[in-house]
């Protein structure tokens, strides 16, 4: 299985009451993040099975606009093991109901999602690894430990797309 664990993209400022904070949706930015996170995976021809997503509405939201930008069309489903306040024992649970599928796209939260990723890359939990919002990493699990082949963040993202956009053949003649 190849396992994509993304941080849900940027939802303003974190709001003192839980029951607010977990109603607290995308900002615009957030929005433009996703849309670039799920061009950049597409570009990269990431194909999911399934995308499972926290119950809170700025990680849903994460996984609906980037499942549109991949061309999902099934339903996203939702976990309560990528909640903010989930173990990692939850998280292998949830991961082995779909151990059988080749593609599988989470969207969670930190610092949980950055501390599952540290966990499954190295078996103790001893590597850090620093997610931005909208961030999205590549983990193959197949390997024993399972190998982490990349993280992209939104502005890794954006200056990829900006030497691309660059002229690439070098202007020959000055008549």
């Amino acid at each position: 299985m190849i396992l994509y664990l993304m941080r849900h993209a940027n939802a303003g400022l974190r709001r003192d009451n839980p029951v607010l904070d977990a109603k607290r949706g995308l900002i615009r930015e957030g929005k433009d993040q996703c849309i670039l996170m799920g061009r950049m995976l597409s570009t990269l021809k990431v194909q999911v099975d399934v995308i499972v997503s926290s119950p809170l509405k700025r990680a849903l939201q994460t996984a609906q606009f980037v499942g549109t930008e991949l061309g999902y069309e099934a339903r996203v489903e939702v976990n309560p093991a990528l909640a903010p306040d989930a173990d990692f024992a939850d998280f292998q649970i949830m991961l082995a109901q779909y151990a059988n599928r080749e593609g599988i796209l989470v969207v969670g939260h930190n610092p949980n999602l950055f501390q599952f990723l540290g966990r499954l890359i190295t078996g103790n939990g001893g590597a850090g690894v620093r997610m931005r919002k909208g961030s999205v990493a590549r983990i193959d699990m197949e390997k024993h430990p399972p190998l982490l082949q990349w993280l992209i963040d939104p502005r890794m993202a954006r200056s990829i797309y900006a030497s691309v956009a660059k002229r690439s053949r070098p202007k020959t003649s000055r008549k």
